[in-house]
């Protein structure tokens, strides 16, 4: 999913690309190998989309860049921001039928995966909404206060860059703790939403909150279990990633390994989800249980008679 969400940008950014380079000799040397010389003029001039066409994306340097680029609450360009919001609003469709998936505890086959989406999607949307309002509100004024005013008044009479570079990692230690606080209680409240076959958003956020402050040592942990998980996937990442230059078999190793490293974050992901809906469930001593019914497959109306249905002929009893 992710591949097909950068197919498009990809294209369009080979197209930048190819029109900058056009039949120069430039042309032939980068497709033997990389061109800083080149890459450095390209950017130089480069807007919108080819902004992105940058050094910082070649590997482990596109993880740093990305973490880097979410706590420090840079903005995208608007295609790279649409393709997100594409993604999310596709994963938000998928993640109700996940939920549902490993609340049962067994195989729902495809239709009821995909009609446990079609459920809770609207149901996820909404809350999606207010996850948002609540990231906005991080990042416009908490970032602000913290990393403007803050951390300007904490600094602004120190000399050694020992002590400035504490201060600001401390910092963003507490974003990053108020980023993973209204995750974990959107994780709750979607499992919630699924599990107790919940309509109301907010009831189901009042309800994840509520399993949180009476389970902080589980949720709290089972979320830094996880995290130290992330943490030991991105060392082995940070130690095999690719570097740049390359052509043929290299490069299309490069893409594979990216590619693995990808499926690897997507697994640690449902293990994220199946993890923490397994505790909900624990915690309330009703393994396997959700309120609203296994969807089935539609039968028609010969079988529903022959099963017994509200209408079944006297001939059949």
């Amino acid at each position: 999913m992710t591949l097909l969400a950068a197919l498009p940008l990809a294209v369009a950014l080979r197209g930048m690309i190819e029109a900058h380079l056009g039949r120069s000799l430039v042309a032939s040397a980068v497709a033997d190998g990389m061109d800083y010389g080149w890459w450095q003029e390209f950017t130089s001039q480069a807007s919108g989309l080819a902004e992105t066409f940058s050094p910082v994306i070649i590997g482990f340097a596109a993880t740093l860049g990305n973490i880097s680029g979410l706590l420090d609450a840079q903005r995208e360009s608007f295609l790279v921001t649409a393709a997100l919001a594409g993604y999310l609003l596709v994963w938000t469709f998928l993640s109700g039928g996940i939920f549902d998936r490993y609340a049962r505890q067994r195989r729902t086959m495809a239709h009821g995966f995909f009609a446990a989406s079609g459920v809770f999607f609207w149901r996820f949307l909404r809350l999606a909404i207010v996850a948002g309002a609540a990231y906005w509100f991080l990042f416009s004024y908490v970032h602000g206060w913290l990393f403007d005013d803050l951390n300007t008044w904490l600094t602004r009479d120190l000399t050694t860059e020992r002590v400035t570079f504490l201060w600001r990692a401390m910092l963003y230690a507490a974003f990053g703790v108020a980023l993973l606080a209204v995750n974990l209680v959107c994780d709750y409240a979607r499992i919630r939403t699924v599990v107790e076959d919940r309509r109301s958003v907010l009831g189901a956020l009042r309800a994840a909150l509520a399993f949180v402050g009476r389970h902080p040592g589980r949720a709290f942990g089972l979320y830094a279990l996880n995290g130290l998980v992330f943490l030991l996937l991105l060392a082995v990442w940070a130690l095999a990633a690719p570097g740049a230059g390359g052509t043929g078999l290299s490069m299309w190793l490069a893409f594979a390994g990216t590619q693995l490293f990808l499926l690897a974050r997507l697994l640690l992901k449902l293990q994220f989800m199946a993890s923490q809906t397994a505790l909900f469930q624990r915690s309330f001593a009703h393994a396997t249980y959700t309120a609203a019914p296994a969807p089935a497959w539609p039968e028609s109306p010969a079988a529903e008679a022959i099963v017994g249905g509200p209408h079944e002929p006297s001939y059949i009893r």
